[in-house]
């Protein structure tokens, strides 16, 4: 299994230190940044990972790079530290999908705790994002007829309707249909069907 990273930005070196220490100990991978543009430049890893993210920061404040952050790198949450936070600005950051706000001083175990919780739901993403992408390969493998058969069958339409609009015999849809669910590893009508809706497949007319 792949070391979860914990990105900490913060712009007090003390700071850092402190919780590079302690992430550290849980055997964790901590990963230091001053200022948001340093953290930009990083690229993407693949891992299980959260952001431990100060809101006061010199260049992009914690709130925008946050924004950032939800646009492309989804599968890492973010946990909020700040010396000072204010109701609305807690509301602001929660809203926009940070899983926890904290005011320092707070104890070790409150931020572990959230960090632990952060990597679970980064995790859980990350394997999501991985069956989709597994998902979109199967279906790449198959022929353009059965991609419509598909499309056809998960709308609900029987066999023989499905002949009727493609103008091909009830047979050959059946051949179809049992090549494509082999090749989509679709165990039943009802597992194709859950796999259609993942992959956000429209149903195409046919004259």
């Amino acid at each position: 299994m792949l070391t979860p990273v914990v990105f900490i930005v913060d712009d007090d070196v003390s700071v850092r230190e402190s919780l590079e220490l302690l992430v550290s100990s849980e055997g964790w991978e901590p990963e230091l940044f001053a200022s948001a543009q340093e953290f930009l430049a990083r690229p993407r890893s693949h891992v299980p990972s959260c952001l431990v993210l100060d809101v006061n920061l010199p260049d992009l404040n914690g709130l925008d790079l946050q924004k950032r952050v939800a646009a492309d790198r989804i599968d890492m949450p973010i946990i909020f530290i700040t010396g000072y936070g204010d109701v609305p600005m807690t509301v602001r950051a929660m809203k926009a999908g940070a899983i926890e706000f904290l005011t320092k001083p707070f104890g070790n175990d409150v931020l572990l705790t959230a960090i632990r919780n952060a990597i679970g739901r980064s995790q859980a993403a990350l394997d999501f994002e991985e069956g989709i992408r597994s998902l979109r390969q199967r279906y790449t493998t198959l022929s353009s007829r059965e991609r419509e058969v598909m499309a056809l069958v998960v709308s609900g339409k029987l066999n023989k309707q499905v002949g009727g609009e493609l103008g091909i015999s009830e047979i050959t849809v059946k051949a179809h249909r049992g090549h494509l669910m082999g090749k989509m590893n679709a165990d039943s009508f009802a597992d194709l069907v859950r796999m259609a809706a993942a992959l956000d497949l429209r149903v195409a007319s046919h004259a």
